[in-house]
């Protein structure tokens, strides 16, 4: 009984702060794109300075814009995978809750007239939560007493 305690207790303040993340999260993607262009319009102004360095406008905002939203959801994994109580199914159940949020997400945003779709988005997405969740992994092994078997 002490060990889930101490679990719930651990896992508290993840969820917290996986709560407020989640609050902002849907301010970002939820507002219209005129808003979130002024709010966020850090990817129009780093792939406008690529042209500093040859790459053309066309180019370089794709691949910043996949890298912005794999960005937008690294917390998500982090978050989600502290939240879960130690289990072999904290991975994969991080990287489910990521896709299917991130399908919501985008199946919302259908809805918004203003906002754009994707499949790149939920493979972006998605892939930041497992980021994020093969963080943790590594960062909870480090710290694991390691055990070595006898052969």
């Amino acid at each position: 009984m002490t060990s889930t305690c101490t679990t719930r207790r651990r896992a508290l303040p993840a969820r917290v702060l996986l709560a407020v993340y989640l609050i902002a999260l849907a301010w970002i993607v939820f507002m219209p794109a005129r808003t979130a262009g002024r709010v966020i319009g850090l990817v129009d102004i780093v792939a406008g300075w690529a042209g500093a360095f040859g790459v053309p406008f066309d180019v370089a905002y794709p691949v910043l814009e996949f890298s912005a939203n794999i960005a937008l959801f690294v917390p998500f994994g982090i978050l989600v995978a502290l939240s879960i109580p130690r289990s072999r199914r904290r991975f994969g159940m991080t990287a489910a809750l990521a896709f299917l949020s991130s399908c919501a997400i985008e199946l919302i945003q259908l809805s918004i007239p203003t906002r754009v779709s994707t499949v790149s988005d939920v493979v972006a997405n998605t892939l930041g939560g497992i980021i994020g969740a093969l963080i943790i992994r590594v960062l909870t092994r480090r710290g694991a007493p390691t055990t070595v078997n006898p052969a």
